[in-house]
């Protein structure tokens, strides 16, 4: 009999401990503790703040009473911050415009048209378009395609009906528009969040790694240079430039509803597998997000289909999944989260795809990080502890996935701590591991865990631990039980 095998028999085994993370988007009613604690009661671990609506009130407002919240329950949890972006937008036009196949409708970039043209913020509108050239309105619902031009006006035909609206959304498939990664709102948005403490910046319609390194850049110039970055792939230019965007940021995220209008809807499954497998043989961290639970928004239960779609994101080997409207608007936050634990439980069980299979770790330290993990899914073991200074070690452990092991990872500071809520499996946080006694430090560490009741009395655990004696660093992986 396997170790691995006879360690699932054994009395001490604990309830299967969730390793995909939770996103849980914010919205007006989160001002009240209740609302918040029954996010994080409801097994959220980070936190999104949509700048499209939020205020900058809101975020000063909510970001001091997660903490709070969250430190009362002796958790570490992330907030994310989520740009709006270089958006492009219909003006106001007060009465909802009726639209049947075969309409005329005028688009301008002159503020002050005249109705019945629909004003559009974007002044390159008319340079990016072309006579025959297709854009989407309103998340693709209703499709125009160009028919003529002049000097401030697109002359479209109506392909789909639907009803127009005030500040509908424009995308234009597989054109660069020539908007900054960063606009002013973004700029004063990204500047409320440093100062209320976030964790992680999502970057809106990233399309290749100069748009990365530019939010980078401001970071750093702001010193942020601990913010963490995720760069949200919507639109054709961003997934043919992935493997570069991959490279540049610390995560990314699958944004499946502008890239979902922005590519062929047929495309879109093959998309998400190929980015999350890309991410996981880079060791970054991926979100798959939008639509997972829409129903859910009016709805107590999710359809069948909803179910399906969030399995596969976790089979697929996602480090989180991102719920939207269903926290922020919706009448069921909290029984959304608790689906997408239960959901996220069960298919971790019943294994993955396994993409992590096809890492291959260079150097010592890496080296080290992955014969630790082997060892944890040859022994079942309960835990794998280590102490890192810069997260790397947790990175890695969680690219790798665990097959059984949750990862507690021990940091210097409780910013890191919160950035590696975002990671599979990591349970974070700070511990003053950094003195010479660093068997204390384990006891410490173990006693902890055994306190919590997330690990049992003399269940087997990995320590990776890394010592550094004058100019020296020694490496080790250990196999023990829990016990002090």
């Amino acid at each position: 009999m396997s170790p691995s095998s006879d360690s699932n028999s054994l009395s001490w085994k604990l309830p299967h401990a969730r390793r995909t993370k939770l996103i849980a988007t914010l919205g007006p009613k989160h001002t009240e503790s209740n609302a918040l604690s029954q996010l994080i009661d409801g097994g959220a671990e980070i936190f999104r703040l949509n700048m499209s609506h939020a205020t900058h009130d809101f975020v000063r407002q909510v970001t001091p009473k997660l903490r709070s919240l969250a430190a009362n329950r002796g958790q570490e949890i992330a907030i994310l911050l989520d740009t709006q972006g270089p958006a492009i937008r219909t003006g106001t036009i007060g009465q909802p415009r009726q639209l049947a196949v075969g309409d005329s409708l005028i688009l301008s970039i002159d503020p002050k048209a005249p109705s019945p043209a629909i004003p559009v913020n974007y002044p390159d509108l008319i340079h990016d378009l072309q006579p025959g050239q297709k854009l989407l309105v309103d998340n693709g619902v209703i499709h125009l395609q160009v028919v003529k031009k002049d000097t401030t006006s697109l002359h479209c035909r109506v392909l789909t009906p639907g009803t127009l609206g005030d500040r509908r959304h424009i995308n234009l498939p597989g054109i660069r528009v020539n908007l900054p990664a960063i606009t002013s709102k973004d700029a004063a948005d990204l500047l409320v969040g440093l100062e209320a403490g976030i964790d992680w910046v999502a970057l809106s319609f990233v399309r290749d790694p100069e748009d990365v390194i530019a939010l980078r850049n401001f970071l750093d110039q702001h010193k942020a240079q601990d913010v963490k970055i995720i760069a949200k792939i919507e639109d054709q230019l961003a997934v043919k430039n992935i493997l570069g965007i991959i490279s540049a940021a610390d995560a990314i995220m699958v944004a499946r509803g502008d890239l979902g209008v922005e590519c062929p809807y047929e495309e879109l499954p093959i998309i998400q597998r190929k980015i999350v497998k890309q991410c996981i043989g880079s060791m970054k961290p991926v979100i798959v997000a939008t639509h997972m639970l829409e129903s859910m928004i009016t709805n107590p239960l999710p359809t069948r289909a909803e179910i399906t779609d969030v399995a596969n994101a976790v089979f697929e080997g996602a480090d989180a999944i991102m719920l939207s409207g269903e926290t922020a608007t919706g009448q069921y936050p909290r029984a959304c989260l608790e689906v997408l634990d239960r959901v996220a439980r069960r298919i971790e069980r019943s294994g993955s795809i396994g993409y992590q299979k096809e890492i291959h770790t260079e150097g010592e330290a890496d080296g080290i990080v992955s014969s630790g993990v082997h060892l944890a899914n040859e022994l079942g073991a309960q835990g794998i502890l280590l102490f890192t200074r810069t997260g790397r070690m947790a990175r890695v452990a969680a690219a790798l996935r665990p097959r059984v092991s949750p990862i507690y990872a021990f940091t210097l500071t409780t910013t890191l701590a919160r950035q590696l809520a975002l990671h599979y499996g990591v349970r974070a946080r700070c511990l003053p591991f950094d003195r010479p006694e660093r068997e204390t430090v384990i006891h410490e560490a173990i006693a902890d865990l055994l306190l919590k009741g997330l690990v049992h009395s003399h269940a087997p655990l990995v320590i990776i631990n890394t010592s550094i004696v004058g100019d020296k660093t020694f490496r080790t992986v250990q196999a023990r039980t829990a016990q002090v």
